[in-house]
């Protein structure tokens, strides 16, 4: 059964640096592209980086680029988000997702992710 679980999340000042983990289960960092979301209140789900399997290329949402990178650990199936110089902005619940595809594209459907883990929270405030 495939399970990703989100950690990591957590309050933190304005300018602060977070590390997200996304531990993969039943399924190869090999194989699917793996992309992390985040959602606000009220707000649409959005995704804000992806990571291909074939060359392990990266790519960031305009509003994330430069703050945000985007790794991963091929033998301990985990894909990480390092959050810094994070702002008001920022907050939101943050999800690790599969993509059906072995590569990114740069733009995130939601109909092409067949599973998602259960979001950790990142709250900044001052």
């Amino acid at each position: 059964q495939v399970r990703l679980v989100e950690s990591g999340g957590g309050l933190v000042q304005p300018g602060g640096s977070l590390t997200l983990s996304c531990a993969v289960s039943g399924i190869s960092l090999n194989n699917q592209a793996i992309s992390w979301f985040r959602q606000a209140p009220g707000k649409e789900r959005e995704g804000i980086s992806c990571i291909s399997s074939d060359d392990g290329s990266t790519y960031y949402a305009d509003s994330v680029k430069g703050r945000f990178t985007i790794s991963r650990d091929k033998p301990k199936n985990t894909v990480y988000l390092q959050l810094n110089g994070l702002k008001h902005d920022d907050t939101a619940v943050y999800f690790c997702a599969t993509d059906r595809r072995a590569w990114c594209s740069g733009r995130y459907p939601l109909s092409e992710y067949d599973y998602w883990g259960q979001g950790t929270q990142v709250t900044v405030s001052s």
